[in-house]
């Protein structure tokens, strides 16, 4: 989802949430403009629409860690005779880890060279018996040839038999003599040692395990967890930024790599989500990995937040301003602004380029960063006090609040009527703008209506839903205010 689409749905959601706060008739237009010194109306300065909190990203949690894990196992045959670190220790490549008692295969080495010393002696002795068979053979009867012949044979059977268990008692020897000169284990990554497993083995299944496990420094990634709600959000090969929690203003940016959908993520604070009967169900998580373009600034360990990019961090100069503040019309552009006497102003601005992929203008004149704005709803008009604190506002003045309100011809004084195009159902985001999933209390969702000077009526939040995306986001009809059939 881009950043234009999300701003839309956050818009939705403003006039949805005050709509239910201070009453529908807030943005639907119920006091048709009438003036009231109780009506106030929440504005916000430009510069801080424009600041990266401005709430239009979804974020993830995550964390750094090590790229790479390097764990040795420990003989189970042989002793550790000294552990020459701890856990939290910084270790370089080749730093010494431990060291395995050897003693007890020196003494083996000391007897394979033994045996092996006999064995090669047995040959000797051997070779010498055939020299003397072979020599008492030639002055042998015809009839004794054949019994030296046969114990010949047999004791040169035996020389090869003895020479293949030196041939084996040296493969042996060998494997003692390189054991003993890796009797001390060496780290072969630089890295922190993460932890250290006396045993060897799994405490719970009892199967070999890592005896220490060294995690790798300078090379590292992002573990993220995201919900199942939110998963499909996600992608591989999307680019990410990273947010410091600490200070937001310094980030990293990388590339998911990786969305782990077989295994779940642990997480103590597991998200509750309801269905429709009402039974809350726990959200599982999932990991997902981030490839880093740079690791300046990171610690190991360090929590950040990560939300997708969408162009959010990058400078433009000049102004700018999100198009659902922007009013258009006969071929001019407006804000409602406050003035220096925090009243309420329909101000021309010029506008210059489009940012299609933020939803954006570039605001030329009319308008500065310490300028602050309202959000265009119906029912707005010049001279209303401003304020900054939405506590402030009376949702009793007659701008939010409509009494006196005629009932609609062809209703009968009960529940409003449904629009035609909608089926009574949820509140509808104008097509293609509905991903997410902000809808209305089914109270709201049937069509309201605005009495007119003139008496008529006119549909008030149908036209804020049908129709064209800037027509939904200006909040504006035909240009004067009134309905397209029913103009004032």
């Amino acid at each position: 989802m881009d950043k234009k689409k999300m701003g839309i749905i956050i818009a939705a959601a403003v006039v949805i949430l005050a709509a239910a706060g201070g009453g529908a008739w807030y943005f639907f237009g119920g006091s048709g403009g009438s003036k009231s010194g109780a009506d106030k109306v929440y504005v916000e300065k430009v510069s801080s629409l424009n600041s990266s909190g401005s709430g239009s990203q979804n974020r993830y949690s995550g964390v750094v860690e090590a790229q790479e894990t390097w764990e040795v196992t420990k003989d189970t045959e042989r002793e550790v005779k000294e552990l020459f670190v701890k856990e939290g220790d910084m270790v370089e490549q080749g730093t010494p880890l431990f060291e395995y008692d050897m003693e007890e295969a020196k003494t083996e080495i000391q007897q394979a060279e033994l045996e092996l010393e006999g064995m090669r002696n047995d040959i000797t002795s051997l070779q010498s018996q055939i020299n003397q068979l072979s020599a008492e053979k030639n002055s042998a009867s015809e009839d004794e040839r054949f019994e030296y012949i046969a114990e010949i044979q047999e004791k040169q059977n035996s020389i090869k038999q003895t020479e293949y268990n030196i041939e084996s008692k040296k493969v042996e020897l060998e494997k003692k003599k390189e054991a003993i000169n890796k009797a001390v284990v060496t780290s072969e990554i630089a890295g922190v040692v993460k932890s250290i497993n006396e045993s060897g083995m799994d405490s719970i299944t009892g199967d070999t395990a890592a005896y220490i496990s060294v995690l790798a420094v300078g090379d590292y990634r992002v573990k993220g967890t995201v919900s199942e709600t939110n998963i499909q959000m996600l992608s591989e090969d999307q680019p990410v930024i990273l947010r410091s929690r600490v200070d937001e203003e310094q980030t990293w940016t990388g590339t998911i790599t990786k969305i782990d959908t077989q295994n779940e993520a642990k997480d103590e604070n597991e998200n509750v989500y309801y269905d429709s009967a009402g039974g809350g169900e726990k959200a599982t998580k999932y990991p997902f990995y981030i490839a880093l373009d740079s690791t300046d600034g990171l610690m190991m360990g360090q929590h950040l937040f990560i939300e997708l990019n969408e162009g959010q961090t990058e400078k433009k100069e000049g102004l700018w301003l999100f198009e659902g503040y922007i009013v258009q019309e006969d071929g001019k552009a407006y804000v409602w602004a406050a003035d220096k006497k925090d009243r309420l102003e329909k101000r021309e601005v010029e506008l210059g380029e489009y940012d299609e992929n933020l939803g954006e203008y570039e605001i030329k004149s009319g308008l500065a960063e310490e300028d602050a704005v309202a959000f265009p709803m119906e029912g707005l008009y010049e001279g209303i006090e401003t304020v900054t604190d939405a506590s402030e506002i009376d949702y009793s003045s007659p701008l939010y609040n409509q009494e006196n309100e005629e009932i609609p011809e062809g209703e009968n004084g009960e529940d409003m009527a449904v629009p035609e195009s909608d089926n009574g159902e949820d509140f509808q985001l104008p097509e293609g703008e509905n991903e997410g999933e902000i809808g209305t209390p089914a109270d709201e969702n049937d069509e309201m209506t605005e009495t007119m000077e003139n008496g008529e009526s006119r549909p008030a939040a149908k036209e804020m839903i049908e129709g064209d995306e800037n027509n939904f986001l200006e909040g504006e009809d035909n240009g004067d205010g009134g309905d397209e059939d029913n103009p004032e």
